[in-house]
């Protein structure tokens, strides 16, 4: 039964948009996806679905759905998950996270909604040390 399943909470762990730099490559035209493991211990077995969905010019667009896979990311440590055009920031782009961690299957998803990507909204991240937007 339902009542019966112990469903824990994704705790330290989080999602990250990090616009690029005038250093970097294409710095006026992408964001970097990055997922950040706020634990001391390794996550394994790590699979992240990205999509991107909403309306442009009032019209529905969605982007193409990735999958990326990861053995293991060790404790404080960042991996960048993928680029993102500036050109899909007004869509909601979505990023589900599933996880083993102390042989337990985690999954959370993480929203960043329309134009929240917006500099107002940059902090500060951990691990990662640039200005970027996080979901925790």
């Amino acid at each position: 039964m339902k009542k019966d399943i112990n469903i824990l909470k994704v705790q330290d762990l989080a999602i990250a948009m990090v616009p690029r730099t005038e250093a970097e490559e294409d710095y006026d035209l992408f964001w970097d996806a990055w997922l950040i493991n706020l634990r001391s211990q390794p996550l394994r077995s790590i699979i992240i679905n990205s999509k991107g969905y909403g309306l442009i010019d009032d019209i529905p667009r969605k982007t193409s759905g990735m999958r990326y896979f990861w053995e293991e990311i060790n404790g404080k440590t960042a991996v960048k998950i993928e680029p993102v055009h500036s050109k899909v920031l007004s869509l909601a782009n979505e990023y589900w996270v599933s996880f083993v961690f102390d042989d337990y299957l985690y999954d959370k998803k993480y929203v960043f909604v329309p134009d929240s990507l917006r500099p107002e909204h940059l902090v500060t991240l951990p691990i990662v040390g640039k200005q970027g937007v996080m979901i925790k």
